[in-house]
């Protein structure tokens, strides 16, 4: 399985995922209904699909 890098904004995307996950997990954003860890679960789902799609 040949990896590439992600683009810049596929992994800019992911990393906004990851903090709003972290805050929701430090309680700051409470109004999100999803639990902190499957937030940041997307956010890693969202740049591992950019390293196995080519060109995204």
């Amino acid at each position: 399985m040949n990896l590439s890098a992600p683009t810049q904004i596929v992994f800019i995307i992911s990393v906004v995922i990851a903090i709003i996950g972290f805050l929701a997990a430090l309680g700051v954003l409470s109004f999100i209904p999803l639990a902190s860890a499957w937030i940041v679960l997307i956010a890693f789902i969202v740049l591992a699909g950019g390293c196995l799609m080519r060109g995204a």
